[in-house]
């Protein structure tokens, strides 16, 4: 890395740790950073929790001018600015949810620089008094979030997408970033296409979440079902998706008779009453949201920790993007999808509407495949976006309940061989009528009855080839080009199947078995009841601060912080500065409180005879730092002797505390023992009793105890 790119480097971190409270950066951001500051153009697709944000937000704070952010939901846009602010970052939206005051004050904000980041909507973006006035600016970058919404190939196509082509003609020089969570290969050509980038550099991040546990189970006695689900994971939030309008209101209102603390969202009701059923589960007024699709595109809530489909979503993209909603922040997160015959028949009437029947068909049935797969479901979901995962994942119901499998190798090699030959231009039903030698007259027609695996598998049945051929697709060694008539085509990992004798390892099409449930009783250790309890203690703490400020109480700190103060017990700002997601603003705003709490958590657990390792020198340095009592006090206090109390706080000094230690020890008493501590040559003259009698006696344990201290800190 050459010198502009360190120093680069160096200040994105320090921004990165002001504002976001992280060390580093995770993978692929700082690449992205770097071509954004650069001034090109980008596209990148990286999952839901992977850190996008950032990789426009650190180059608009290393920016002079304006970054404007075009993101295409007006709560979306309210959660991300809301999150910004809540980090000490200037910026603001402009939305149909503003009165005429408000709109006037920010753009006002916005003329006088007090602005560094201004999301819009794609509509307001193109109005000719928003138009007027950022032409006058110093436009540093324009950031198009959920850019899948301007292909036609994309999940969630939106015609007013089409219209910010016209970005590039208008500012030329100015730098975009296109950023989507989800986009198959056709959906990111079109991307870098219909915006008119220019040469765009791409990132393309790895798809898979290994922290979402995947789970299909077959849609009977769903409620039942879903009530042991939830009752496993008392407390935490989740979105149940249904199909209908109708089936949200009546699962929640189900839901809620079985005293769960729940209220549903679709796209029928009143613009405010959608507004107060989203902030409700923003803010954890409720733990549970049943909703239509219509529910959150981008919703920016990290800690929603499962995610169920009542119904089978009608495409991969869709799920894809649904169950990223879950484990933003990284930790584990469950998701479970129900689906039934009854959910395809439904979504086949509606392709009889569409006025894209052949792609949403085609999309439909990939979706059908991988609630009926019997290989790994990671692997299958990661093929569909072009990713090759070598291994089964481990973490999802078939790999937790696997079938048996056998050596597939000479099918596989049949199966590509004649795809090879037929040169991709055939579906999966054409390519098993070659391979069983079928008469049919399309076939002599076109003279697929002359190449050499034709009837080489006449021995397997057709629906056999059928689950053998959506094994092949799903493990990457196939993919299905949408755009050339939905026929099958070979990949890159194929060649090693067909010329390097890759093994493939296939499960019988007759294994597929219904899993059932496993009901799963986990005893805690007392280390993790006392865990358990801190961090409902701190998540109280943090609803009753975002309750004050009226925000969603992940935007005080992340359940990852939260997680990280259990562990680490931070009882002051220097404690907190090392916690991930704490930043300069949350430091000084809320460090105090959460020290408080955890400072009278270890006492409560201690005064009940609950150690907590390493807490109790802890809670001795609470009490002299944050509640400022002296020895004599803290002695009294706690019940102990003398010498424990200024061991422990020796030992916290020693850790790197910030304690005058010459309230305790004169400098020339440290400079005594100091010599006679350098004297000794083992372990056992450094004791504080062999120390006391080489000083004659002269000097006390408590002082000899804070020599040591300083020896070892230096």
């Amino acid at each position: 890395m050459n010198s502009t790119a360190e120093n680069l480097k160096e200040n994105a971190l320090k921004i990165l740790k002001k504002y976001f409270g992280y060390d580093h950066f995770r993978t692929m951001q700082f690449e992205v950073i770097e071509k954004v500051v650069q001034k090109k153009d980008v596209v990148l697709i990286m999952p839901t929790g992977g850190g996008k944000s950032v990789c426009f937000q650190i180059p608009a704070l290393l920016f002079e001018g304006l970054t404007v952010v075009i993101s295409p939901l007006i709560a979306l846009m309210k959660d991300q600015v809301q999150g910004l602010r809540a980090n000490g970052i200037a910026a603001a939206f402009l939305n149909s949810s503003l009165s005429r005051d408000e709109e006037n004050d920010i753009v006002q904000d916005i003329v006088n620089k007090k602005v560094k980041l201004i999301y819009v909507s794609p509509e307001k973006l193109m109005t000719q008094d928003f138009y007027s006035l950022i032409k006058e600016l110093n436009i540093s970058l324009f950031a198009i979030d959920e850019a899948h919404c301007i292909s036609q190939w994309g999940h969630d196509f939106r015609p007013e997408y089409t219209k910010l082509k016209i970005l590039k003609e208008f500012f030329p020089h100015v730098p975009i970033i296109a950023l989507t969570a989800t986009a198959d290969k056709l959906t990111r050509e079109d991307i870098a296409d219909n915006l008119n980038l220019v040469e765009p550099e791409k990132f393309i991040a790895s798809f898979d979440r290994p922290n979402l546990k995947l789970e299909v189970r077959q849609g009977l006695k769903k409620f039942e079902q879903i009530i042991r689900f939830i009752d496993q994971r008392n407390g935490e939030s989740g979105i149940i998706y249904c199909l209908s309008r109708k089936s949200t209101e009546d699962l929640a209102g189900k839901l809620k008779k079985s005293g769960l603390k729940v209220t549903f969202y679709h796209a029928g009701m009143a613009s405010d009453a959608r507004s107060k059923a989203q902030d409700k589960f923003l803010k954890g007024k409720v733990d549970i949201i049943c909703a239509t699709i219509a529910f959150g595109m981008g919703i920016d809530k990290s800690n929603v920790r499962w995610v169920i489909h009542y119904n089978m979503p009608k495409n991969i993209e869709s799920f894809y993007q649904e169950i990223g909603r879950a484990g933003r922040d990284g930790l584990a997160a469950d998701t479970l999808l129900f689906y039934s015959f009854q959910d395809v028949i439904i979504y086949r009437k509606f392709l009889e509407e569409s006025g894209r029947k052949e792609i949403e068909e085609a999309k439909l049935n990939r979706m059908l495949e991988y609630c009926e797969g019997v290989s790994c479901r990671r692997r299958i979901l990661l093929a569909y976006f072009g990713e090759h995962l070598e291994n089964d994942c481990g973490n999802c119901d078939v790999c937790s309940n696997p079938p048996k499998r056998f050596d597939g190798t000479i099918i596989a090699q049949k199966a590509l061989s004649a795809l090879s030959r037929l040169q991709g231009n055939v579906g999966m039903n054409m390519l098993i009528n070659v391979l069983r030698g079928s008469q049919a007259r399309e076939i002599f027609e076109n003279k697929y009855h002359e190449i050499k695996t034709y009837g080489a598998g006449s021995d397997i049945s057709f629906q056999a080839w059928q689950q053998y051929i959506l094994q092949l697709l799903n493990h990457g060694y196939i993919e299905i080009a949408y755009n050339k008539g939905n026929t099958l085509q070979l990949t890159e990992a194929s060649q090693d199947v067909l010329y390097k004798k890759k093994q493939v390892k296939m499960v019988n099409f007759s294994e597929v078995e219904q899993k059932q449930e496993a009901k799963v009783v986990a005893t805690l250790t007392v280390k993790e009841q006392l865990e358990m309890e801190l961090f409902s203690l701190l998540n109280e703490k943090r609803k009753e601060l975002a309750e004050k400020e009226n925000l969603a109480p992940h935007l005080i700190f992340s359940d990852v912080s939260l997680r990280e103060m259990v562990e680490k017990l931070p009882i002051d700002g220097a404690d907190f500065k090392t916690i991930q997601g704490v930043s300069k603003e949350k430091l000084v705003k809320y460090g105090l409180e959460f020290s408080h709490a955890i400072g009278l958590f270890i006492e409560e657990k201690l005064s009940q005879k609950k150690n907590i390792v390493g807490s109790s020198p802890k809670l001795t340095y609470f009490y002299f730092s944050i509640q400022k009592l002296s020895v004599q006090q803290i002695i009294k206090k706690r019940g102990l002797g003398s010498l424990t109390v200024i061991g422990h706080l020796a030992l916290m000094y020693e850790n790197g505390k910030n304690i005058d230690i010459h309230k305790f020890i004169t400098p020339e008493e440290l400079e005594t023992i100091l010599s006679v501590i350098n004297t000794c040559k083992t372990e056992e003259e450094l004791t504080l009793k062999s120390l006391y009698f080489k000083l004659e006696e002269k000097i006390d344990y408590e002082k000899i105890k804070w020599a040591l201290a300083h020896h070892a800190r230096k």
